[in-house]
């Protein structure tokens, strides 16, 4: 279960391409090694109402939280957290160029006490690999 949900200001839309920042994101999550690929999940969600720091319209952000299941120790989580940040920064680099921008990326370990689920594509994906 890693779920990333990436929150963004609507006005970003003008300069970047948020279906590929997604399938970025999926891309870079995978290249870990440390997320089953049937539990990756990259959500947008663009915000149309926001206020940000002086209240300039003209500034922008990314929000990406992840949350994921507990397993993992903290090298292993700092390690893939970094290389999806980089990943991304890197990627947005020209919007930093022309504008003022603030890209944010915090990770969330759920408690597996109090987080349900239910999945059957983790199945369909080993069966479609067994049977090519």
């Amino acid at each position: 279960m890693p779920h990333f949900t990436i929150e963004y200001s609507a006005n970003l839309d003008a300069h970047v391409d948020m279906a590929a920042v997604v399938e970025l994101v999926r891309k870079a999550a995978v290249e870990t090694g440390i997320f089953p690929l049937g539990g990756i999940r990259v959500r947008a969600i663009k915000c149309e109402h926001y206020a940000i720091a002086d209240g300039d319209p003209r500034l922008g952000f990314l929000s990406m939280v992840l949350r994921l299941g507990e397993g993992r120790d903290l090298p292993t989580r700092k390690k893939a957290g970094k290389h999806i940040f980089e990943t991304l920064a890197t990627y947005l680099d020209p919007v930093f160029a022309r504008s003022k921008f603030a890209l944010s990326f915090d990770m969330q370990v759920n408690d597996k006490e109090t987080s349900w689920k239910r999945n059957n594509i983790h199945d369909a994906l080993k069966a479609e690999a067994a049977h090519g």
